[in-house]
């Protein structure tokens, strides 16, 4: 199963993201290595937000990494949520 974890962001989150840039990539790395993660980027014109693309039984990776996301964690992230995503094509 699929499972898309939708960011809000804040109004100037380009500029502000460069402090914790490296921990949260960090952390993406990891859930991609781990299986977890299979595709992430931010949404572009407007930079208002991003969506990341995890697999898994359940939702519970998802929610983990938005938890120990330093951009969650530090306010850059206004909203998120996480949503079951039903693929007819493609995928694994």
């Amino acid at each position: 199963m699929y499972w898309l974890l939708f960011y809000d962001v804040v109004d100037d989150y380009i500029d502000r993201r460069a402090a914790f840039r490296e921990e949260h990539l960090g952390l993406a790395g990891a859930a991609h290595e781990r299986g977890e993660l299979v595709m992430a980027g931010a949404l572009a014109d407007p930079q208002d937000g991003a969506v990341l693309v995890f697999s898994g039984d359940d939702s519970s990776a998802a929610e983990r990494f938005a938890h120990a996301d330093p951009y969650v964690r530090n306010g850059l992230v206004t909203s998120w949520r996480v949503r079951q995503w039903t693929v007819v094509v493609g995928g694994r």
